[in-house]
C-alpha cells in the first residue's frame, strides 16, 4: 500500500463492468442513458413510477411482488421442479396433469400422523411390563417427564413453525434454519438414525409379536427345552432371521411405491386406535365381571403355565390320590414317594386371578416398584414362602424368570420411543393447506391425547392386573398370552393382531420417512460425503437414501433386543428436541428481527426447561449412549464446520456471535489488558499493485508465524482514488486480501479504505482499525523497496510517517527488512539461531516475539541468542549475570553475551560516508531537475565520494564498504513492508546504541580493527575542509550505525532472524533521508532482520 497504485478506473472493462458478465448498473444512482430513458419511460408509462423506473430492475413494484407471494404453494420439496422439469422434457407431449395445491387439513395432516406415530410397539410390548417392575408411581413420574419433555417441545416447534413459511423437510428444515447447517446438519443426521432405528424398534416389536403370541411354533430356532442363555441366543437368532426377512420385504414395498404405503396409514392407524379402545373396555368389564385369567403360584413364586395343567400337586380321582403334570415337574417321578425339589415339598401351590378387577384394591399393591435382577424368580408379595438359601437353585425351566435386570432409567430408556412421533405433522408440511395453522394445533392435540392415554394406562393397569402378571414381560405365566390382551375385550386377539399390524406400519412409515429426510439434507449440500444420497428415480424417490436406510436398520436387526435398541433411538430423539427447544429459545432470547412467531403460547423459559428434560434424559436413559450419541454430532458438526458448503441462513448461531460479540467488546471497553495479556493484535500494511494483488504475500507467513499468541489480526491495504469512482476496485482488493489469508491460514479480518491519496489511506487505517476494545495495538509494514531511487521517493516518506504516527499512538511497530527471504509456512529450519539485540529496553517486545515465532513449526527448532552492548563504564560480568536472572524469572530459554564497545575515534570513511549523505539530501531539496538529471547528478556525487575515499584510505576493510555502500545506492532491494514500534527510546545517544548485523561482508579482525583506529587518527590530523562543516549529530550516529553494524555482523553473521531496536524517527522532517541512510548502514549485509519499536508499555511480566 506504500507504492503508487495506478489508476484502475478503465480496468476490467471499464467502470459498468461488475466482473460477473451481467450487465448491471455499477452506480446506485439514476443513469441518464436516452436509449434507457426512453424504453423505461414506455415500460412503465401510465404507472405513476417514472421515479423509481431505474430501480426496477432490483426493487419490483410491490404490486408485482403481492402477485408472486399470493402464487407460493408449499409443496413437497422437489415435487414441483420435478414436474416443471417432466413438462420442459417432453416438450410437445399432451400437457400433464397440474400439481394439485395440498389440502390436507388438521384432523388428517397432522392430528392423525401424529397418534399412529406416537402410539406404536412399546404400549402393547413393554407398558404393562414397565408398571409392574416400576409400580405405578415410578412408571407415573417415568411418563409425565417424557409427556412433558415432549410437550414442551411441541410448543417451541410450533413456535418455530409458525415464524414463516415452512417447506417440506419438516424438523430438519426448522433446526437448520434457525441455528445454521452445522447444528442443522448434526442433528438432521441424528434425527434420520433415530428415524431408522426405530424403523429397526417397530420390525423387531412386530417379530415378537409374530412369533411369541401368534404362531410359536414358526421358529426357526427352537426354544422348547432350551434354558437360559441357550433358550435367549435361539430367541435372539430368531429375531434376526426373520427381521431380516421382513425389513427386505418392507424395503421393497417402499422402493416399489410409496403410495400404498400411503393408502395403507389409514388402516394400521385404524387397527391402533382399535386396539386402545378394547383395552379401555376390558377395563370397563373387569368393573362388572372380572375374566378368569388363573396364575399358578408356588409358595410366592410363578410358575410357567407349560408346566402345569391343574394348579395342583395332587388330584383326587376316585378316592385315588394322582398326581399331576406339576408334580412331574419338579419330581423325577409320577409316584408319590418320589424325590422332589425341596422348595417344591416345603411350599404349597396357590392359584390367583391375573385380572382381579378394576375394584379389587390391587392398586396399593401395584403402587410401589419390584425391580428384578436377570433370573430372578416373579414373586408376589404377601405371601409365605420358605426357602432354604443353602439350597441349589432350582431349574429355571420351572418357574417364570426375569430376563434382564431392570432398573428405573432403564424402563424411562424403554419407554422414551413410546413418545416420539410429535414430529409428524411437520415432516407433512409439505402437504398441510394451512401449515402455521394446523402444525401447533394438531401436535399438540395429539400429544395431549396420548399423554391422557398413557398416564390413564399407568393407573389402569395397575388397578386391574396382578402385580406378577405384570411383571411376566412374555406372558409365560398366563398361557403365553400377550398380557394387555389378557385385559382387552372382547379377546386378546384384538390386541395381538392390532398391535401386529400397527407394528408393520409403522415400520414401513419409518423406511419411508428416513431415506427423504436424508435425501433433504444431501441436497442441502451441507455434508459433501453424502452428496450422492441425494440422487433417486426418475420420480424422485430416494433410492440410494432407501438402501442406506435398509442397511443402518439392519444393525438394530442384528441387535435383535427390543430393549437394546429403544434406548439407542431414544438418544438420537432426545438430542434432536434439545435442539429445537434451544433453537426457540435462542431466538425468543436474541430478540432477532424476523423473529415474529404466529404461535403466542410459547417462553423461553419453557424451551430451556424442555432443552433440559431432554438432556437430563439422555444421561438417565443411558450415559454411555448419551455419549456416543453427543460424539457423532459432534463430529458432524466439526466436519461440516471444516469441510461443509457454506450457508447463510440467518440463523440463530450468528445473532449469538453477535450479542457474545458485543458483550465481550464491552468488556474490552473497561481498560487495558494486564501484562500478563497482553499479546500483538497486528495491523498488517500491505500494498496491492494494480491488478489488487498482495505485493508482499510473506508479510502474511510472517504474521501467521506470529500469532502463537493468537490474538487479532488486521490485513489493510488502501486503494487510490474516490470511493465512488473506486469502489469496485477495493472489492478486487479486499477479495484478493482475503484470498490470501485464507491461503496463508491467517485467522484475522481484511480491511480496505480508499482515499485519495495512499499517505493518508495508510493514516486512516492505523487510526480506525478494530473495534472499541478489540482494536490493534501492533503494526507491521514492510521495509520501503528501492527507497533510493527517485522515483520511489515518496515511499520512504510514507514509512517514516507511519513510524511517527505509530509512536504518537503508543502501538508497537515491526519492519522486517528483505522480506523476500523470510521463511512460508512450508518451510522448517532445522537448526540455527534467532538473534536478539538488546541495546534499549522496549518494553520486552525483544523478548516476547522469538518466544512467540519458537511457538511455531517453522521456528521451533531455532535456538535463541540474546545480545546487549556493555559500554566502557558498564560491569560486563554483572550484566550477564543479572540478564540471565532475568530470563529465568521470564521462563525464557536463551543463551546471554554481553558484547563491549569501547570508545574509538570517527574514521574518515564514517566523515565520507556522512559527507555523501549530506550533500545528496542538499541536493535534492535544493535543485528542482528532472528524474534524468537527477539521477544522474546522484551518481556524480557518489563519484566524487568514491575517490576521496580511496585517496584517503588504504585498500582494506573500508574500502570494501565503501564500495558496497555506493553498490547499495545504485542497486535496488527488494524489501517491501515494514512494521514500526511507538515509543521507544532513541537508539543513539552519542556512541552507545544498537545495530543489526550484516553477513554479506566479512567482519574485521582485531589487527585490522587497530589498524584502521590507527589510521583514523592520522585522518584527524588531515582532515578536509568539507569535514569541518557536518552536522555532529549526524555524525555521531552514522558512526553508532556503522559500529553496531560490524559488531552484530560479526557475531550474528550466520543467524536465521536478527531483531534489533529500531531507532526513533527525527523529530522534523528535515532529516528523513538521513534517518532511513542511517537504518540502512545499521542493518547492512544482514538477510533477515526485523526493526522493532515497543508500544512504550510492559508486554512480558516474571509474575504468574
Amino acid at each position: 500500500m506504500l507504492n503508487n497504485m495506478t489508476d484502475c478506473e478503465e480496468a476490467e472493462g471499464g467502470p459498468n463492468s461488475q466482473g460477473d458478465g451481467n450487465p448491471k448498473e455499477s452506480s446506485p444512482f439514476i443513469n441518464s442513458s436516452a436509449a434507457s430513458d426512453a424504453e423505461k419511460s414506455q415500460q412503465y408509462d401510465g404507472k405513476n413510477m417514472a421515479l423509481f423506473e431505474e430501480e426496477m430492475d432490483t426493487s419490483p413494484m410491490v404490486s408485482s411482488l403481492l402477485s408472486s407471494l399470493a402464487n407460493y404453494s408449499n409443496l413437497p420439496t422437489g415435487s414441483k421442479e420435478h414436474e416443471e422439469a417432466e413438462n420442459n422434457e417432453e416438450g410437445a407431449r399432451p400437457s400433464k396433469k397440474p400439481v394439485k395445491v395440498p389440502q390436507l387439513g388438521t384432523l388428517m395432516g397432522v392430528y392423525l400422523p401424529c397418534i399412529q406415530n406416537i402410539f406404536g410397539v412399546i404400549l402393547f410390548l413393554r407398558m404393562t411390563w414397565m408398571v409392574g417392575i416400576g409400580g405405578v408411581l415410578g412408571s407415573f413420574i417415568i411418563v409425565f417427564m417424557c409427556c412433558s419433555t415432549t410437550m414442551l417441545t411441541a410448543i417451541s416447534m410450533s413456535a418455530i413453525a409458525t415464524n414463516g413459511v415452512v417447506p417440506a423437510g419438516g424438523s430438519y428444515y426448522m433446526i437448520s434454519r434457525s441455528l445454521g447447517p452445522e447444528f442443522g446438519g448434526a442433528v438432521g443426521i441424528c434425527f434420520y438414525l433415530g428415524t431408522t432405528f426405530a424403523g429397526a424398534m417397530y420390525i423387531l416389536g412386530c417379530i415378537e409379536i409374530l412369533l411369541i403370541y401368534i404362531v410359536p411354533q414358526a421358529a426357526i430356532f427352537k426354544i422348547e427345552g432350551l434354558e437360559g442363555a441357550e433358550a435367549e441366543a435361539a430367541l435372539l437368532n430368531n429375531m434376526r432371521v426373520y427381521g431380516t426377512i421382513v425389513l427386505s420385504f418392507m424395503a421393497l414395498v417402499v422402493f416399489v411405491g410409496v403410495k400404498y404405503v400411503n393408502k395403507l396409514a389409514l388402516v394400521f392407524l385404524a387397527c391402533v386406535i382399535l386396539s386402545i379402545l378394547a383395552v379401555y373396555a376390558g377395563v370397563i368389564k373387569t368393573a362388572l365381571d372380572p375374566p378368569v385369567f388363573p396364575v399358578c403360584l408356588l409358595g410366592n413364586r410363578t410358575i410357567l403355565s407349560k408346566g402345569y395343567d391343574i394348579c395342583a400337586k395332587v388330584i383326587e380321582i376316585d378316592n385315588d390320590t394322582v398326581t399331576t403334570k406339576l408334580w412331574r415337574t419338579f419330581c423325577d417321578s409320577d409316584s408319590i414317594n418320589a424325590t422332589c425339589d425341596d422348595y417344591f415339598n416345603t411350599n404349597n401351590v396357590t392359584e390367583i386371578q391375573g385380572i382381579p378387577g378394576v375394584t379389587s384394591g390391587i392398586l396399593a399393591e401395584n403402587l410401589f416398584g419390584n425391580y428384578l435382577e436377570k433370573g430372578m424368580f416373579l414373586e408376589k408379595r404377601g405371601l409365605p414362602s420358605d426357602a432354604d438359601p443353602d439350597s441349589p437353585p432350582a431349574g429355571s425351566n420351572r418357574y417364570v424368570l426375569a430376563d434382564i435386570t431392570s432398573f428405573f432409567t432403564l424402563l424411562v430408556g424403554i419407554y422414551f420411543p413410546s413418545v416420539t412421533g410429535i414430529m409428524a405433522g411437520s415432516n407433512r408440511s409439505g402437504d398441510l393447506r394451512d401449515a402455521q395453522k394446523s402444525i401447533p394445533i394438531g401436535t399438540i392435540a395429539a400429544i395431549t391425547t396420548t399423554s391422557i392415554v398413557y398416564m390413564s394406562s399407568v393407573v389402569l393397569f395397575g388397578a386391574c392386573i396382578e402385580g406378577v402378571v405384570l411383571r411376566d414381560k412374555f406372558g409365560e405365566g398366563v398361557n403365553g398370552n400377550l398380557v394387555i390382551g389378557t385385559l382387552a375385550w372382547p379377546s386378546p386377539w384384538v390386541i395381538v393382531f392390532g398391535s401386529f399390524f400397527s407394528t408393520c406400519g409403522a415400520g414401513l412409515q419409518s423406511l419411508t420417512g428416513a431415506p427423504r429426510l436424508l435425501q433433504a439434507i444431501s441436497r442441502d449440500g451441507i455434508i459433501p460425503f453424502l452428496r450422492v444420497f441425494g440422487h433417486g428415480k426418475a420420480n424422485g424417490e430416494p433410492t440410494w437414501a432407501l438402501l442406506l436406510t435398509a442397511s443402518i436398520c439392519e444393525i438394530g436387526i442384528i441387535i435383535a433386543s427390543l430393549d437394546a435398541v429403544a434406548p439407542i433411538l431414544s438418544m438420537f430423539f432426545l438430542m434432536c428436541y434439545m435442539f429445537v427447544n434451544l433453537a426457540c429459545a435462542l431466538q425468543t432470547l436474541l430478540r432477532t428481527p424476523n423473529w415474529r412467531p404466529r404461535f403466542k403460547f410459547y417462553h423461553w423459559a419453557l424451551s430451556f426447561l424442555g432443552m433440559s428434560l431432554c438432556l437430563s434424559l439422555m444421561f438417565i436413559c443411558s450415559w454411555y449412549y448419551a455419549i456416543v450419541a453427543m460424539g457423532i454430532a459432534t463430529c458432524i458438526y466439526k466436519y461440516i464446520e471444516f469441510c461443509g458448503a457454506e450457508k447463510e441462513w440467518g440463523d440463530g448461531i450468528r445473532g449469538i456471535s453477535l450479542s457474545a460479540a458485543r458483550f465481550a467488546l464491552m468488556r474490552l471497553e473497561e481498560g487495558p489488558p494486564h501484562t500478563k495479556n497482553w499479546r500483538p493484535q497486528i495491523m498488517v500494511l500491505v500494498s496491492v499493485d494494480a491488478e489488487q494483488n498482495v505485493e508482499q504475500p510473506r508479510l502474511l507467513s510472517l504474521t501467521n508465524q506470529l500469532k502463537a499468541g493468537k490474538g487479532l489480526t488486521i490485513v489493510g491495504t488502501s486503494v487510490q482514488g474516490t470511493f465512488l469512482d473506486n469502489y469496485v476496485e477495493s472489492q478486487r482488493a479486499d477479495q484478493s486480501l482475503r484470498k490470501l489469508m485464507e491461503t496463508e491460514k491467517v485467522k484475522g479480518f481484511s480491511q480496505v479504505v480508499i482515499s485519495s491519496n495512499l499517505r493518508d489511506g495508510t493514516s486512516h487505517l492505523v487510526q480506525v482499525g478494530g473495534l472499541g476494545g478489540l482494536k490493534h495495538n501492533t503494526v507491521m509494514v514492510c521495509w520501503p523497496k528501492n527507497w533510493k531511487q527517485p522515483e520511489y521517493h515518496q515511499h520512504f516518506r510514507n514509512f517514516i510517517e507511519v513510524v511517527r504516527e505509530t509512536t504518537v499512538a503508543s502501538m508497537a511497530l515491526l519492519v522486517p527488512k528483505n522480506i523476500h527471504s523470510y521463511p512460508s509456512n512450508g518451510e522448517r529450519f532445522t537448526e540455527g539461531h534467532i538473534d536478539v539485540w538488546w541495546i534499549v529496553h522496549d518494553g520486552g517486545m525483544l523478548m516476547l516475539l522469538p518466544f512467540l515465532l519458537r511457538q511455531h513449526k517453522v521456528w521451533r527448532k531455532c535456538k535463541m541468542r540474546i545480545f546487549t552492548v556493555a559500554q566502557m563504564d558498564d560491569n560486563s560480568i554483572q550484566m550477564k549475570k543479572d540478564l540471565i536472572i532475568f530470563l529465568y524469572h521470564l521462563r525464557i530459554d536463551a543463551e546471554v553475551e554481553v558484547v563491549e564497545m569501547h570508545d574509538s575515534d570517527v574514521s574518515a570513511y564514517t566523515y565520507e560516508k556522512t559527507l555523501v549523505m549530506e550533500q545528496r539530501s542538499q541536493i535534492l531539496k535544493q535543485m528542482h531537475l528532472t528524474k534524468n538529471e537527477r539521477e544522474r547528478e546522484i551518481q556524480s556525487i557518489t563519484d566524487s565520494s568514491r575517490g576521496s575515499i580511496r585517496r584517503k584510505n588504504q585498500p582494506g576493510l573500508r574500502s570494501q564498504q565503501s564500495m558496497e555502500e555506493a553498490s547499495v545506492a545504485e542497486k535496488p532491494e527488494d524489501e517491501s513492508v515494514a512494521v514500526s514500534n511507538p515509543k521507544q527510546v532513541q537508539l543513539i545517544h552519542s556512541k552507545n546504541a544498537a545495530s543489526p548485523t550484516s553477513p554479506t561482508s566479512p567482519p574485521a579482525p582485531a589487527d585490522k580493527g587497530q589498524t584502521a583506529n590507527a589510521e583514523a587518527g592520522k585522518d584527524l590530523f588531515n582532515m578536509k575542509p568539507e569535514w569541518e562543516n557536518l552536522n555532529q549529530t549526524d555524525l555521531r550516529r552514522m558512526h553508532t550505525a556503522m559500529r553496531l553494524n560490524e559488531v552484530i555482523t560479526k557475531k550474528s553473521k550466520e543467524a536465521k532472524l536478527v531483531l534489533l531496536n529500531m531507532p526513533g524517527p527525527p523529530k522534523n522532517r528535515v532529516g528523513d533521508e538521513n534517518y532511513m541512510e542511517f537504518l540502512e548502514v545499521l542493518t547492512e549485509g544482514l538477510n533477515r532482520v526485523l526493526l522493532v519499536r515497543g508500544g512504550g508499555r510492559e508486554v512480558i511480566t516474571i509474575y504468574s
